[in-house]
């Protein structure tokens, strides 16, 4: 069967690309083009027609053919670039759609398509959907590394080493009447001994990953009416929460997902921390502890011209937060110290809020260990890297002496579960979690 799609966003536009993907491509094309001749990857310019009344479509348009395996999909694939209004576009696709053995793709069949005929690998896959969903630099720079092959190259590496270390083990459960030099038994276990620690060093990576991912975690607490909404609003550039001067307006919390200058940040507004008049307002204040304790990042707000703090708020405050001494246009001299970071501002006059964008990016940058660690952007691997972890201990703790056997199983069942990251193994299970969320047309 042969699949099509609108690969480019909806019209109008300068240009809509259409893919075809199939064994019919290149009959297809010469059917809606009348060209006897097309040059596979080259630009062919041509005229596209209905077959069946010779009407054209579209007078002026280019048609790229790639002959497989050499293509994006591993099959004869081909690209037409038309004029991008939606006249033009739901002609061709209502052509396509009349086409022997041709279906409308599903969400990310092509890709899909690829990752069947060995392309590209899983993690591949999966890197080319979050560079499609990249809102920030940080997203797109994560995810092109990922599509370059930083991690499958790393956890292939690792897989190797297993493998090569499994060959050992069961050379000497195959042979054993021949002996297999101890030396050869101690650099397999210390060689597995390295490989459990490269793991355990990508698990415990506070999962930066998966937050460059779908966003880093910001809680703006602190006193009430010290400007909280009033910052949030600021930051997201938007009236998303209720700005009052009576005091505790706000209850539940409010979330806003930002771009930070190139950082995706999930920003949430809770309830200024006092003690409560009511139940409801008592509610609002547990749940703003509740997100502060769950926040990669707390801003703590207070008016600078207060003269006592709250004893749940100091104890909110450490290293790892920012405080955040608002209205500075009443009073312009800093009124209290802390041993943390603090700025300070006025959010009313947009006074130093550059410096306070400064400083959450400074906070989130720790939190990475390296820039060319391999980080784990999904549930799925983190699962399956313990997994693999677990197998690995359980081999470690044997006595392989008397349980060679049983340790090379251990080993078997490590290197498949790192194996299936990238797809070495049967993953029929998960191709449809990782696909769905692709746009049709890739």
């Amino acid at each position: 069967m042969n699949i099509y799609a609108l690969s480019s966003g909806r019209g109008p536009s300068g240009i809509a690309i259409v893919r075809i993907s199939g064994k019919d491509t290149l009959k297809i094309c010469k059917n809606l083009t009348k060209l006897k001749e097309i040059n596979s990857n080259e630009v062919n310019y041509c005229k596209f027609y209905d077959p069946k009344n010779d009407k054209v479509i579209d007078p002026e348009a280019l048609l790229l053919w790639f002959r497989r395996p050499n293509s994006y999909t591993g099959e004869d694939l081909a690209e037409f670039q038309v004029h991008g209004s939606n006249a033009v576009i739901n002609a061709l696709l209502k052509v396509l759609s009349e086409q022997n053995n041709c279906k409308l793709a599903e969400p990310g069949e092509f890709t899909k398509i690829a990752f069947q005929n060995d392309k590209i690998d899983l993690l591949k896959a999966e890197s080319i959907g979050d560079l499609i969903h990249a809102e920030t630099e940080l997203q797109r720079d994560q995810a092109v590394k990922l599509v370059q092959g930083n991690a499958s190259n790393y956890y292939n590496d690792l897989r190797e080493k297993l493998i090569k270390s499994l060959s050992y083990i069961e050379a000497k459960i195959d042979f054993a009447e021949d002996d297999l030099p101890e030396k050869i038994l101690k650099e397999v276990h210390n060689s597995v001994k390295l490989i459990h620690k490269d793991i355990l060093k990508i698990i415990e990576n506070n999962k930066i990953g998966e937050k460059i991912r779908d966003g880093f975690r910001v809680s703006i607490t602190g006193e009430v009416n010290a400007g909280k909404s009033s910052l949030l609003n600021l930051l997201a550039k938007r009236d998303v929460a209720i700005v009052s001067d009576e005091a505790g307006t706000t209850r539940d919390i409010i979330e806003t997902y930002l771009n930070i200058d190139g950082y995706p940040v999930i920003l949430a507004d809770t309830a200024g921390i006092r003690k409560a008049k009511n139940e409801i307002e008592k509610k609002g204040i547990s749940l703003a502890l509740g997100k502060s304790k769950e926040a990669d990042l707390n801003i703590v707000v207070i008016d600078n011209s207060s003269k006592n703090i709250n004893s749940d708020i100091k104890k909110m405050i450490n290293k790892d937060t920012i405080v955040l001494l608002n209205k500075s246009d009443v009073q312009d001299k800093q009124n209290h110290k802390f041993e943390a970071d603090t700025v300070l501002v006025s959010v009313k006059e947009n006074k130093n809020i550059d410096k306070l964008i400064k400083k959450i990016k400074q906070k989130l940058s720790k939190k990475f260990t390296s820039n060319d660690s391999v980080l784990i952007t999904r549930e799925r691997h983190r699962l399956r890297l313990n997994e693999c972890l677990k197998e690995i201990d359980n081999f470690l703790k044997k006595d392989q002496k008397k349980d060679l056997e049983l340790a090379a199983e251990d080993l078997r069942m490590a290197t498949r579960h790192l194996g299936s990251i990238v797809g070495k193994v049967d993953v029929e299970e998960i191709l449809g979690s990782i696909f769905k969320d692709f746009c049709i047309g890739k």
